[in-house]
């Protein structure tokens, strides 16, 4: 058989001694693509990059602005007058070693189209000298601008054009980035991606935190982490996300209803994965990928699936055919392309299937288009930011082979190049849409109907922004009620939601109109009113719905607005609805949701009528019961099982438990004494029985229980009392955001330390956590975590002496208190290290 032969360049990077931070050990990188297939690469002008496009049959696409006017642009935001304010983050692997980036080069920079002929050819610096910023979004007079770890609010106070005034909104909004330490702040999953929700909320991406600004101050929310680049939402305010191998993912159930009742656990109806497919399709040999030397990576020397997937956007504008509603597009730099996808419920949960066959909507034969985000515009076109540059891959994940293709190609040069491009149906004309800026309330109250989702969005915050007007929330009210436009209804109400004038005629006349979105959007908005006199009108309307409605979004909401009733009855009528719509999909989720401290009382009730509610239902409630970890509640669940007349049900609840983390993962509940129920049922000689119990009893224990001491824990001193009261607001600034202010985290992303062994045991490791950091892959609660936990900045030995006391002494765990002395020793035995923790190191699992 003959022998292969490989290329010197080939040989070299089998072999060699692997120097890159992507490298994985002993995996030879041999490339696959021969270089006489490799076109060239060269810096293209905005003319020459035009004609290497593919755009599918019906479409056109323009320039709207190029360099010099813009430069490695990533996020761009149009205002309410037309203008385009672009993040750009200059500075981005500045080399192969990314050597500067802790240089302040970004800049954000306002384009303007003066003469209306669709082409953006001036450009203002409005903010320079800032760190690798990546978010932006416009409110009242000035612009909120992410750079790791800040995100300001800045203003232009003297209307030079130029920001003079920062407000600092956030402090943890990323990690700076260290060029000596590229592991601690990767900007390829730093936060990104400012989203005003319909429900007028600020949504991040990659980020734990929501924002919103009432009563002359900003509000800072729980969120949930998602995604890794980009954000939108759809027509029901579902947020779409994804990360770079998977193109499409969404909230079905937004995270402010889940994170409700810490009691649930982990929900699929959160990260929901809605495009199963990740083929994709380019037009050119694709060998600058960064593992392009895996032979599963290419198809015919092309990429083969999504590899640096990134800014899913929902398209919801009337310029583009009809059928290009509610499609998501989404950027593929990596493959030089952007790939159309269908999104369609069924069954209450989201799918995505591709628009074309074996084809994209847009792709080029130029290794540099680079599309990175897209936006709607006010003109209803779709616009794709170009970051239009060789290099894409951020050092943390370089390759040794990618960074040979690069050198080899010269990728690296030149580099602050950039396009915004305009793509549009074949043959419209440019036509420079009418500026809200100029409009007057009652015109921007008219534009909430609009059939272009920028101008509905851009219209609903300028009013909510507003300063209070009794004619303009009658306009609101009489939009919401006689709107012939669904979605002008739908944003009428959501617009008196922000400005606080919500009246309950608005909200059930919503709840009787024939589209869903409108219906669903009037049953949230109305939990506005659980406190005012309307309550029981409001309640007595989800009461009707609940019992005839039939589509499943609003089934959904249904089930998450019952929650907010917070009564018995309303709990009953939520179980009714789950039973009657059992096939929705996250529904019981949805539901329970809800419940925070009324699982229990729920728990009796069905139980009394099993047959009428879904078989699930009592195990998750049991499930929620057990999670509190509350004895009182613990015991009234048993003795309500050792009530039941049937064993099957008895064994069924009991066996429910021992397979769900949930509870498996928790360490045994603390009882008084041995529950008098639990004897009763201890009596069976059934072998299943004992089975069960047995693992029940490993799960509970008290004062007496054979086999088992029960700690006793000292209180604490006055001194350390102090330390646990500090702790607390250390903890609520450093630590909450990923491991939350309930302790439990955000599985899969951030662990849970409530009740985790890890915490209280030995307190060198997590003072070496805080210090350092610590390297994934960790196992917590019987869930793995690879992601890394960043050492935290700024900190001294009294605050971590603090923080641990509190943790230690919080969320359900009984750990001692953490001195200061045993910070200060921690700290001079590991001065020098620079480098996370790994788990091996520490002999962690």
């Amino acid at each position: 058989m003959p022998r292969r032969t490989l290329p010197l360049a080939a040989l070299c990077l089998a072999a060699v001694a692997f120097a890159q931070i992507g490298d994985k050990a002993g995996e030879p990188q041999i490339q696959l693509v021969p270089d006489n297939q490799i076109p060239p690469s060269p810096a293209r002008t905005p003319r020459e990059e035009l004609k290497t496009f593919q755009l599918a049959k019906g479409y056109q696409i323009s320039l709207a602005a190029s360099d010099p006017q813009v430069g490695d642009p990533v996020a761009a935001q149009f205002g309410p007058d037309g203008r385009l304010w672009v993040v750009e983050m200059q500075g981005y692997m500045p080399d192969l070693d990314g050597t500067t980036e802790d240089q302040p080069h970004g800049r954000v920079v306002v384009l303007e189209d003066r003469d209306g002929d669709g082409v953006f050819e001036t450009s203002t610096v409005f903010l320079d000298n800032i760190v690798m910023p990546r978010a932006i979004a416009l409110h009242r007079d000035g612009v909120l601008v992410g750079a790791p770890p800040h995100l300001w609010f800045c203003r232009d106070t003297n209307g030079d054009g130029k920001a003079d005034e920062k407000i600092e909104i956030a402090t943890d909004f990323g990690v700076r980035v260290d060029p000596s330490r590229p592991q601690l702040a990767n900007p390829e999953r730093a936060p990104n991606a400012l989203l005003w929700g319909h429900d007028n909320w600020l949504y991040v991406g990659a980020y734990t935190a929501r924002f919103k600004f009432k009563d002359g101050r900003w509000l800072r929310g729980l969120s949930n982490f998602r995604g890794q680049w980009g954000l939108s939402q759809d027509d029901f305010g579902h947020l779409f996300h994804n990360s770079n191998s998977d193109q499409m993912r969404a909230d079905v159930i937004p995270s402010s209803y889940l994170n409700r009742n810490p009691n649930l656990g982990r929900t699929t109806g959160l990260n929901w994965k809605v495009a199963k497919e990740q083929l994709v399709w380019p037009i050119r040999v694709n060998p600058g990928i960064n593992r392009g030397y895996r032979p599963e990576m290419l198809r015919e020397f092309k990429l083969k699936e999504f590899t640096a997937a990134c800014s899913p956007w929902i398209y919801r504008a009337d310029l583009f055919p009809a059928d290009a509603y509610g499609n998501a597009f989404v950027c593929e730099p990596a493959g030089n392309l952007i790939k159309r996808n269908v999104v369609k419920s069924e069954g209450g949960a989201l799918v995505g299937t591709p628009y074309y066959d074996q084809t994209e909507f847009l792709a080029s034969t130029d290794e540099r288009f680079r599309p990175v985000n897209l936006l709607t515009g006010p003109d209803g076109a779709l616009y794709v930011i170009d970051l239009y540059r060789g290099v894409i891959q951020h050092r943390i994940s370089l390759t040794t082979y990618l960074r040979e293709q690069i050198v080899k190609r010269g990728l690296d040069k030149p580099l602050a190049l950039g396009r915004v491009w305009r793509i549009a149906p074949e043959g419209a004309a440019v036509a420079p849409a009418k500026k809200l800026s100029a409009m007057t309330p009652a015109e921007l109250v008219a534009e909430l109907a609009s059939g272009n989702s920028w101008r509905r969005e851009t219209a609903q915050r300028l009013l909510v922004e507003a300063a209070p007007d009794a004619a303009i929330d009658a306009a609101l009210g009489a939009l919401a009620k006689d709107s012939a436009s669904p979605m002008g209804r739908v944003h009428a109400l959501w617009t008196l939601e922000g400005r606080g004038t919500v009246k309950a005629e608005s909200v059930l006349a919503g709840m009787a109109h024939a589209d869903p979105r409108v219906r669903a959007a009037a049953i949230r908005v109305s939990e506005a009113l659980m406190a005012s006199p309307d309550r029981d009108a409001i309640v007595a309307r989800w009461t009707e719905l609940a019992a005839t409605e039939d589509a499943t979004e609003v089934q959904q909401q249904l089930a998450l607005s019952l929650g907010e009733a917070k009564s018995p009855a309303a709990d009953l009528v939520g179980a009714a609805l789950i039973t009657r719509a059992s096939e929705v999909a996250f529904i019981q989720d949805a539901f329970l949701s809800g419940l925070e401290g009324r699982e229990i009382d729920l728990f009796e009730a069905v139980l009394k009528k099993p047959a009428a509610y879904p078989k699930t239902l009592p195990a998750a409630l049991l499930r929620c019961v057990f999670s509190t970890r509350k004895p009182a509640q613990v015991e009234k669940a048993l003795a309500i099982i050792a009530a039941l007349p049937l064993k099957s049900q008895q064994l069924t609840l009991l066996g429910s438990l021992a397979t769900h983390p949930t509870v498996t993962a928790k360490r045994p509940v603390k009882l008084a004494a041995e529950p008098a129920s639990l004897a009763k049922l201890s009596k069976s000689k059934d072998a299943a029985m004992v089975k069960a119990l047995a693992w029940f009893k490993s799960t509970v224990v008290w004062p007496g229980k054979p086999g088992v001491v029960v700690p006793v824990v000292k209180p604490l001193t006055n001194e350390e009392q102090a330390l646990f009261d500090n702790g607390k607001q250390t903890f609520a600034g450093l630590c909450a955001a990923c491991h939350q202010p309930t302790g439990k985290g955000l599985p899969p992303v951030f662990p849970s330390i409530s009740e985790t062994p890890i915490v209280v045991g030995n307190p060198e490791l997590p003072i070496k956590f805080i210090l350092q950091g610590l390297m994934g892959p960790i196992t917590v609660g019987g869930m793995t975590y690879n992601s890394m936990m960043p050492p935290v900045a700024g900190v001294n030995d009294q605050d971590i002496s603090d923080v641990l006391t509190y943790v230690r002494q919080s969320f359900g765990n009984k750990g001692n208190p953490v001195s200061v002395e045993q910070v200060k020793a921690v700290r001079a035995a590991t001065a020098g290290r620079t480098a996370p923790w790994t788990t091996a190191e520490l002999g962690l699992k």
